[in-house]
């Protein structure tokens, strides 16, 4: 593979931090493609996913409380890109709408625009209006005198040029989300806020955020008004950048013949998971938020993460038993129907064909991997992957996060199973990290690297293909024992465009808690 490289390409590879033998896996994941996940069975409840009485509820939840102390917590929150999918179609808006040509209501009608239909009847209940609307008479001194149209196109611009708010060039973490308490309150500070439930006496509640470097400066604007946390920050590393290829397959060049790369997809950040050095980590998107149901979200936060120390104690005692050089046969069934009925492991064909030794082995060998408690919630058409019983290309059977995009649309079969699907992922887990030594697992150990995806970009107005590194929560998580719970949908509150703050979870006054 060197030969296709200059001595100058090599330079520069390296000093990216990527090795050859990297660039030489992703080039011929260009030119094989990559296999589509298959699908044996969508995850229900009572077939991959718990779904637990009130009573086992406040049992998890109640162990979550009184042993929190015993363990050191974060929260993992992705928070490095702009917020420019937020504000697409007011951006198609201002680049499209013939101004002083039509009418606004006539570009709805041309372009279907149910979104900027809705955006404007909603305006005034943005958090951000007052703000906007100060700003923009400022910038336009006859706002008054203006027609509703011009009015309207005016705060838009407002809202997304440079000179203006320029939200769309913004982190979501940075943005106004909700309106309470007589002020304008940003994702941050939701997430400092849920932090109470993992908050210690003696010790800081943490909070991690990935970002990018050019953001961190806002983002401390806002997180120093919170000394009460101890909030952390690092960037996607430039070694998990993945090489581009032309429609060809061929490496992309720039203007200056430079080798193209771009950056890897949220897959890149197991790197900066791996890094923190804290027993339990809880993840979560940085635009899940809600000014309401705090109670219950933080009630389902420690629900997770009782469930957590349940498993990983009962785990933790197999594995040294696993160790003993003589174990009894009641213990080796024990351990068995727990792995099997408990924690979704499904053995090999032939393991009962095994002499003990090696059963012993492979049991020690399929428990002794991080954990993750996922939680998921019904599906009603919410955008996201989904829980499913998958079968990997060693005919392995586990249960994964699977994306749309990882899922062959032509095949019926499995198109039926993606149909089927009960449940889907709202990114709310929490993390064991460390073995029953004590020990950080190396959790790069743990990626199916045959789960990545490429995709199709345009650069210098070129077609380019690049390849996303397996899914943080998909298949860099694939070796992990997995345990999906269901929780309830409101504990599901993203914002994928602006109109979803118009949504109750992200208005005021509703807030009981």
């Amino acid at each position: 593979m060197e030969e296709k490289f200059s001595e100058l390409d090599i330079q520069h590879i390296q000093k990216k931090g990527i090795s050859i033998e990297t660039i030489a896996k992703q080039l011929l994941f260009f030119k094989n493609g990559i296999t589509k996940v298959n699908l044996l069975s969508c995850a229900t409840i009572n077939s991959g996913i718990w779904a637990l009485s009130e009573t086992d509820k406040q049992y998890f939840i109640s162990l979550f409380d009184v042993q929190k102390n015993n363990y050191s917590i974060v929260k993992f929150v992705p928070a490095s890109g702009a917020a420019s999918r937020m504000f697409k179609f007011l951006n198609e808006f201002l680049n499209e709408f013939e101004h002083g040509n039509e009418t606004i209501n006539a570009y709805i009608n041309r372009k279907k625009s149910v979104d900027l239909s809705v955006f404007l009847v909603g305006l005034k209940n943005f958090p951000f209006y007052q703000d906007l609307k100060a700003l923009t008479i400022s910038k336009y001194p006859n706002y008054f005198e203006m027609e509703k149209d011009d009015r309207d196109f005016a705060l838009i611009k407002t809202m997304l040029s440079e000179e203006g708010f320029d939200f769309a060039n913004k982190p979501k973490g940075i943005l106004p989300f909700h309106w309470k308490e007589n002020r304008i309150v940003t994702p941050i500070e939701e997430h400092i806020k849920e932090t109470v439930f993992y908050e210690k006496s003696n010790e800081k509640a943490k909070i991690h955020f990935t970002i990018s470097a050019d953001h961190q400066n806002g983002f401390e604007q806002i997180s120093s008004k919170y000394p009460h946390v101890f909030i952390s920050y690092s960037y996607q590393k430039e070694s998990t950048d993945t090489i581009a290829v032309t429609i060809e397959n061929e490496p992309f060049r720039d203007d200056k013949n430079q080798l193209l790369f771009r950056p890897g997809g949220h897959g890149a950040l197991i790197e900066n998971l791996n890094e923190l050095q804290e027993d339990v980590i809880f993840i979560k998107n940085i635009d899940n938020v809600s000014q309401n149901h705090i109670v219950e979200i933080v009630g389902y936060k420690k629900l997770l993460g009782g469930i957590l120390f349940a498993l990983q104690h009962q785990i933790f005692k197999y594995l040294n038993q696993l160790e003993q050089k003589e174990i009894e046969t009641q213990n080796l069934t024990d351990i068995i129907q727990f792995a099997t009925q408990k924690i979704n492991i499904r053995l090999p064909h032939d393991f009962y064909k095994y002499q003990t030794n090696y059963q012993k082995e492979v049991l020690f060998e399929l428990l002794n991997r991080p954990l993750r408690v996922c939680g998921m919630v019904k599906n009603e058409g919410e955008p996201g992957g989904g829980p499913f019983w998958v079968k990997n290309e060693n005919g392995q059977e586990s249960l994964q996060i699977v994306e749309s995009s990882q899922i062959d649309m032509r095949n019926e079969k499995q198109l039926a199973i993606l149909k089927q699907a009960t449940h889907f992922n709202p990114v709310d887990l929490v993390c064991g990290v460390k073995n029953y030594q004590g020990t950080k697992f190396d959790l790069t150990q743990f990626i199916d690297e045959n789960t990545g995806f490429i995709v199709k970009k345009n650069k210098f107005g070129k077609p380019v293909k690049s390849f996303e590194l397996p899914g943080l929560w998909n298949g860099a998580m694939a070796n992990w024992i997995t345990v999906f719970v269901e929780v309830p949908l409101t504990t599901f509150n993203p914002v994928k465009t602006v109109n979803d703050l118009l949504k109750p979870a992200h208005q005021p006054d509703l807030d009981k808690n």
